[in-house]
């Protein structure tokens, strides 16, 4: 009786050892790449919400990227991981292990993109070229641009992300969730004001705010970049004396952003008379929010401005951007009728 249990118990063994001998040989045969003739070539593939280890097997077998869907899904079993590859989109090699893609995809090492948002854009501007880079769609980057909860815990006490959004080339993930993207940008900006001006810690939010709104301006204003300084005096030294900024900058940004018009060739004298908060000409100080998201060149020249006299500036060389700074009404009129002439 002993002996047949021994026997019964070596036999038993000795299954389990061709088994397992067996589960190796399969497996370092599933494992090999798939001979598509590819190998070195990169190939784009997407998990997307709702995914199942076995759809996600199915589409990487179609692809050529395992050699067999079943045995992706035996060896996700295995390792527990069923439940653990993560929505996204990745770049994946031809020539590539079965193991080596499972875990790719397990440990979420996502294919970024890069997006480079332009100085002076606006919120909606924005929106838009994210949509088209696949990375959100514009209505839901403009409704997280607006979302007071997430711009109040990011430290905007304002009703939209405008004048927040930093410029600045980004690395992002398709179909990225808008509200990460807004606080990623919004973190950056803070991050870059803080180099810019540190001292911005002990202004109140609306003493930021209306700095933010200035540079907005004087972003949309300078081609120079060393006049943006000398603009966002300029602007201080109206402000000072309450006068009207007279800035055609906001007057495009009512056309533009707030008419939903397209962006003009020229201003006209009935432009002028827009009725609208924005309305730099006909009414005093700051308009109620940002007009665009300045840059760095703008964001210091708001918080770091040259002392002048000069009170008006007028556009002298439509070539290079430059401008002719005067500080009388008299001289501005006749660098204006100066530029007038000689175009």
């Amino acid at each position: 009786m002993i002996k047949k249990i021994i026997k019964a118990a070596v036999l038993l063994a000795a299954v389990a050892v061709l088994s397992a001998a067996a589960s190796v040989v399969l497996f370092r045969y599933y494992n090999i790449p798939q001979g598509s003739g590819r190998t070195g070539e990169d190939v784009v593939f997407s998990v997307v919400p709702g995914d199942t280890v076995g759809s996600i097997a199915e589409r990487l077998f179609d692809k050529e990227l395992i050699r067999s869907a079943a045995a992706l899904r035996l060896y996700s079993r295995i390792m527990g991981t069923g439940s653990s590859f993560k929505v996204g989109s990745y770049r994946i090699t031809y020539g590539e292990t079965m193991s080596e893609i499972h875990n790719v995809l397990i440990k979420g090492h996502q294919l970024l993109y890069k997006v480079t948002i332009p100085e002076g854009w606006t919120l909606r501007q924005i929106g838009e070229l994210l949509e088209k880079e696949g990375i959100t769609t514009a209505a839901d980057f403009y409704k997280a641009g607006s979302d007071r909860e997430l711009l109040t815990a990011l430290g905007i006490k304002a009703d939209s992300a405008e004048g927040f959004l930093f410029p600045d080339t980004y690395l992002f993930q398709k179909d990225f969730p808008a509200e990460k993207t807004v606080s990623f940008m919004i973190k950056n900006f803070f991050k870059n004001l803080d180099i810019i001006s540190p001292g911005y810690r002990d202004l109140s939010f609306d003493e930021l705010y209306q700095k933010i709104i200035l540079a907005s301006i004087v972003e949309r204003e300078y081609r120079i970049a060393d006049e943006a300084p000398l603009i966002a005096g300029v602007f201080y030294n109206r402000l000072n004396e309450s006068m009207s900024l007279g800035s055609c900058a906001t007057i495009a940004y009512i056309i533009t952003d707030v008419e939903n018009k397209p962006h003009p060739s020229r201003i006209t004298y009935d432009d002028l008379e827009i009725n609208s908060p924005y309305n730099t000409y006909i009414n005093k100080g700051l308009p109620p929010a940002p007009i665009a998201n300045p840059g760095k060149t703008a964001l210091d020249a708001a918080f770091h401005p040259v002392d002048t006299k000069y009170m008006f500036f007028v556009l002298e060389d439509p070539v290079t951007g430059r401008h002719k700074f005067t500080e009388t009404y008299r001289d501005h009129l006749t660098a204006k009728n100066l530029y007038i002439k000689t175009k």
